[in-house]
């Protein structure tokens, strides 16, 4: 079987993305994992399946490089929005169907390129004795660090992910440090399972506990977050209900497209 596909990049978070408008491609969990591989395949942190939904524009399936479906990727939602606007889907807004429900999206008019992705309300930050959990479409633990250069993201974010507690379905790791240039994180996902240069719903996770936590002033939005990969932007929304009117803004960018026998 021949597919082909785009590969995308944000903030050094790459996927591969295919048109299956037609719901004609059913990929088994190994071919995936083959695309996903860096020495065997096209080489990617996920697989998105762009699909027709009625009702929206487009829905996202997402699968982890493990080649398993997983949830909410918010630098692959950006990603997927690019890629309808290079098909022809849409032009400067979007509404997409994704595992974790309805998302908004827009293309600023003075960089395509950089897009605006609206994120679920979230309701609860709690804090546990390994750091503070919530989901903003993915389970994301955030732990506060000294001395993030350094530090040692895939053991410690590989010991957290696989213990009890966080096991069974998993988590994303994120490990924040706040600092005199600003919010900084590194992320280990779950289903790459390894450190990623960059990871959309863990950026959006990591600001609301820095608001949360008065490590950035509500006043001063967007939070902007330095990732390894890139630098990402977080606006939201803080009350008592905890947090609403959360968009994501950042780069979803086209690297190249090609043809893979699988």
């Amino acid at each position: 079987m021949t597919i082909n596909f785009c590969k995308y990049e944000g903030t050094g978070n790459d996927f591969v993305l295919i048109d299956d408008r037609l719901n004609a491609l059913q990929l088994s969990t190994s071919q995936i994992e083959k695309i996903c591989n860096r020495r065997f395949g096209i080489g990617a942190d996920g697989l998105i399946l762009l699909r027709n939904k009625e009702g929206f524009d487009f829905e996202m399936v997402y699968y982890n490089s493990d080649g398993k479906l997983s949830s909410m990727c918010g630098n692959g939602g950006r990603c997927i929005v690019s890629f309808a606007n290079k098909l022809g889907i849409l032009e400067n807004k979007a509404v997409f169907w994704a595992a974790d429900g309805k998302h908004e999206a827009v293309l600023l008019s003075t960089n395509p390129d950089v897009i605006k992705l609206k994120m679920n309300d979230v309701s609860s930050i709690e804090k546990t004795s390994a750091g503070w959990f919530l989901d903003t479409g993915s389970p994301h633990l955030v732990v506060e660090v000294n001395e993030l250069d350094s530090f040692n993201v895939q053991e410690e974010g590989r010991a957290i992910r696989n213990s009890k507690d966080f096991i069974q379905p998993g988590v994303n790791v994120n490990f924040l440090e706040n600092s005199e240039k600003g919010i900084s994180v590194r992320t280990y996902e779950r289903g790459v399972e390894d450190e990623t240069l960059s990871c959309g719903t863990g950026v959006t996770a990591t600001a609301l506990v820095a608001i949360q936590n008065r490590h950035w002033n509500q006043a001063e939005m967007p939070v902007k977050v330095f990732t390894p990969g890139g630098v990402l932007f977080v606006h939201a929304l803080e009350s008592k209900n905890g947090f609403t009117d959360i968009w994501l803004e950042g780069p979803g960018t086209f690297v190249y497209q090609g043809i893979m026998e699988v």
